[in-house]
């Protein structure tokens, strides 16, 4: 059996300002799906200004959310595939 190579590119964004980080993850995946997620973190004001941990905790909040996006679509796609309703996928 030949396996073709498959691999999906993950983009992450972020905007900022003085107290709040978003993120914004976009994969596009084989079929041409394009699934997008949102995530966001908010600095206390006793907090020091630390942009990097703003991203991870917001990147990590959209990753979160893009992959229940993702299992959500495979879990459709097994419905669809079987004809009948299976159990959601669940982390």
């Amino acid at each position: 059996m030949t396996h073709t190579p498959v691999g999906w590119h993950v983009e992450v964004e972020f905007t900022e300002d003085d107290t709040h980080t978003r993120a914004v993850a976009l994969v596009r995946t084989a079929d041409g799906t394009e699934l997008r997620a949102h995530g966001h973190a908010s600095r206390h004001r006793a907090d020091s200004r630390q942009p990097r941990v703003g991203e991870e905790v917001a990147g990590a909040r959209a990753l979160n959310e893009l992959a229940m996006r993702l299992l959500d679509k495979a879990h459709k796609e097994i419905d669809e595939a079987s004809g009948r309703e299976s159990h959601p996928i669940h982390v």
